[in-house]
């Protein structure tokens, strides 16, 4: 971490349990960062907290600082049964929940508490049996957190603390009647501990910060800064014929170490893959589509370096830490300019530097002036540099896989009609 993105409070001066402290160093902290500094003497007071600060700041480890802490030192009830979580920990992504798990397992290390995970795409039978077993903070998404309460594998009457962690996206991804579904199953809000996190706080995450919290205490860690002071941006008004020799050209010369390409579709992602792959970098592609086994793995080979380029649709886009990503490109501008914040925000993440290279392309310019508004600034425009829009060698073929037997259009059966975006959504969470 950083030196310079720390404030001078040590944690040792909050006078936490000595099995968090040892956690804590475990992790390699010592010092605060921003928002851990101006929530953490709040929550570990008792008081709710709704915190805003910019993407990779250390919000996780706030949260989880002061939920250990309270259930350190607030007793479970007596009557606490053992398919009942002292803690939920609500997160919109898989693999957000899962890096929070990762998080926890590491600061909680030596408090003896017992985590639990459940998140859509894979191991059904043995997140729930873990569940059923008894954990005392139980972190996962809504849709597969309520499959498991519906089935009364757990309940929430002793709930002591509850987290929404990148609530704005909750909206985004239609979750709010299912956090609103968890939330009336726990306990009041005035018996627990509330903290809602996110980069972005809009007047609909506070409205639901007020409906459900015990009066919040609200904390912004520089809101006029939308995004981060470190990250370099440059925009480079391009053809889309030249956005591919480009995207090659810039990774040859610049020689970064680990990028994230951002596309808005699935098909684009395929089309920089085979051309990236064709052109002498191993990259892969991280889409929705993609099974949670291999999202885990791919993400597991990107953060050790074995994959130094992986292409990205917006599902990989919020809450992720990823240390040391060097490079963001947005292939292709979103259509959202709050994506474009959290796009950004996986490099020069935790006090480091990086690059945040956009296309504006005649397909997607047009958003350009709505990111522009949003984050309060222009971005840098520079010149295509001659030397980096190169010959390109052909694409590699992309497998597809073979059709099932019998299969065809005209022997098929129909698309299963029906459901809302809220429940697909929900489904690949």
């Amino acid at each position: 971490m950083s030196e310079t993105h720390l404030t001078d409070i040590p944690y040792s001066s909050f006078s936490l349990p000595d099995g968090l402290m040892q956690g804590i160093e475990d992790s390699g902290f010592s010092l605060c960062t921003p928002i851990q500094a101006e929530t953490l003497p709040v929550a570990l007071g008792g008081r709710d907290v709704s915190g805003q600060a910019q993407t990779g700041t250390g919000k996780t480890a706030a949260f989880l600082i002061a939920v250990y802490n309270h259930l350190l030192t607030h007793p479970a009830d007596a009557r606490r049964k053992v398919n009942q979580p002292r803690a939920l920990m609500l997160a919109p992504t898989r693999e957000l929940a899962i890096q929070i798990h990762d998080d926890a397992r590491v600061i909680g290390g030596h408090t003896g508490l017992k985590l639990g995970l459940a998140y859509g795409g894979t191991g059904y039978e043995q997140q729930r049996d873990t569940i059923a077993a008894g954990v005392d903070i139980l972190i996962g998404t809504p849709g597969r957190i309520i499959d498991y309460f519906k089935q009364h594998v757990f309940d929430l009457k002793m709930a002591q603390a509850v987290v929404l962690d990148e609530a704005d996206r909750m909206f985004d991804l239609g979750f709010i009647k299912d956090i609103r579904f968890l939330l009336r199953r726990c306990p009041p809000p005035e018996q627990r501990l509330g903290l809602l996190f996110s980069a972005t706080l809009s007047h609909r995450v506070q409205e639901l910060a007020y409906e459900h919290m015990n009066n919040p205490v609200h904390v912004d860690v520089e809101p006029e800064k939308v995004t981060a002071d470190r990250v370099r941006q440059v925009l480079y008004h391009t053809a889309n014929e030249e956005k591919i020799p480009l995207l090659v050209g810039l990774l040859r010369h610049g020689d970064p170490q680990r990028s994230i390409v951002f596309v808005n579709t699935k098909r684009n992602a395929d089309r920089v893959w085979s051309y990236l792959e064709g052109n002498g970098f191993k990259c892969a592609v991280l889409s929705g589509d993609v099974p949670q086994t291999k999202r885990q793995r791919l993400l597991k080979e990107f953060q050790s370096g074995t994959l130094p380029v992986l292409i990205a649709t917006d599902v990989a886009a919020r809450g992720l830490h990823i240390p040391d990503v060097s490079h963001v490109f947005n292939y292709d501008l979103p259509q959202d300019a709050e994506d474009y914040v959290h796009r950004i925000g996986r490099t020069a993440r935790v006090g480091k530097d990086g690059d945040a290279i956009s296309f504006a392309c005649e397909n997607f310019v047009y958003s350009l002036p709505e990111i522009e508004a949003y984050i309060g600034h222009k971005i840098p425009v520079e010149t295509v540099p001659d030397d980096c829009i190169v010959e390109l060698k052909p694409p590699v073929r992309i497998k597809r896989p073979p059709p099932r037997p019998g299969g065809g259009r005209g022997n098929s059966r129909p698309a299963r009609k029906g459901g809302s975006g809220r429940n697909r959504n929900r489904q690949r969470s």
